[in-house]
């Protein structure tokens, strides 16, 4: 059977196939420009840890936009990174770095440490 004859008799047989393949394909693109225009509107930041301190230790972050975090731990020795103001722990080890995804911050003031070095290694979001 050719190609052509192929498709026909699939046509035939499921006459609504093309219909959903079309609607599918536009679901498939509309969650992709979703998803793009989400990442644009992501507020990045950066953030480093050394000597068992963050840098900085202050951030200033926006309300109402996704928020993402690189975190680089500039130590030889892993820290966690955790808060329990925003609900998030994760173990970074030395010399690597992680990145932390947070839903739209409403304003205030959120604290975040480090587990392992809790006297040194503190720090606070302020969302405005």
């Amino acid at each position: 059977m050719s190609t052509s004859r192929f498709a026909r008799y699939v046509v035939r047989v499921f006459p609504s196939l093309p219909v959903f393949l079309v609607s599918l394909s536009f679901l498939g693109g509309a969650s992709l420009w979703a998803s793009l225009a989400q990442a644009e509107d992501t507020h990045e930041v950066e953030i480093s840890i050394k000597d068992h301190k963050f840098e900085p230790a202050s951030l200033k972050l926006p309300t109402g936009k996704p928020i993402k975090i690189l975190v680089k731990n500039l130590d030889a020795s892993p820290e966690e990174f955790e808060s329990h103001d925003l609900g998030f722990e994760k173990v970074i080890a030395g010399n690597s770095s992680a990145t932390i995804r947070l839903k739209p911050l409403k304003p205030g003031t959120y604290m975040f440490f480090g587990e392992y070095h809790e006297d040194t290694a503190l720090g606070h979001i302020v969302a405005e």
